[in-house]
């Protein structure tokens, strides 16, 4: 079953597929030690990857196991990152939430109205029951978003990832659909 990447809107933002013109900012953003220090793999070092990342994009897609879209700030067209749900699962009606954005873009509310829109999406059209989501312990500013969303804190995964020789601890966010408030993202710094 495929499951079509959403094209979507918020006031600032488009979501939307990628294309292979995303490449080289995906590249960028995706190569960036800094913006992916509490991520779960190194930095990029090749170009290629990006080209294999949208590829994957695309298959989680056609097999529908999940999507995920390029985020373009509205004002200037400019790449700001992507966001997506994998690991959908259609007859538990769950899925996992992650986002990566260029540190540029940090501290506007650009992940938090992001993700606010694919969660819509996700419990508006993929009738989904719960969303999962997962965060270094480190990140407390992900973890941040995470909360203004409505996700509650289940638990903590001790020394899950080592990434370059570095083990770390992730924490593990739930929302439920009974818990879901599909009224405006909070915005930066509330």
């Amino acid at each position: 079953m495929t499951l079509p990447t959403p094209e979507l809107h918020t006031a600032r933002l488009r979501l939307r597929p990628f294309t292979d013109a995303d490449a080289a900012p995906l590249y960028a953003l995706h190569s960036s030690a800094h913006v992916l220090r509490y991520w779960d793999s190194p930095p990029w070092t090749e170009p290629a990857r990006a080209q294999r990342f949208i590829a994957a994009c695309r298959t989680i897609e056609e097999e529908g196991t999940g999507a995920r879209v390029a985020v373009d700030r509205v004002r200037d067209d400019a790449f700001i990152g992507w966001c997506g749900l994998t690991s959908w699962n259609p007859d538990f009606r769950s899925a996992s939430l992650g986002y990566v954005f260029d540190a540029a873009a940090w501290g506007h509310g650009y992940a938090t109205e992001t993700a606010h829109a694919v969660l819509r999406w996700a419990f508006d059209t993929l009738d989904l029951n719960r969303v999962q989501a997962e965060t270094d312990t480190r990140n407390v500013a992900s973890a941040r978003v995470l909360e203004k969303l409505g996700f509650v804190r289940e638990g903590t995964l001790r020394e899950d990832c080592v990434v370059n020789g570095d083990v770390s601890d992730s924490w593990v966010f739930g929302l439920l659909r009974r818990e879901w408030h599909p009224t405006a993202p909070p915005t930066a710094g509330h």
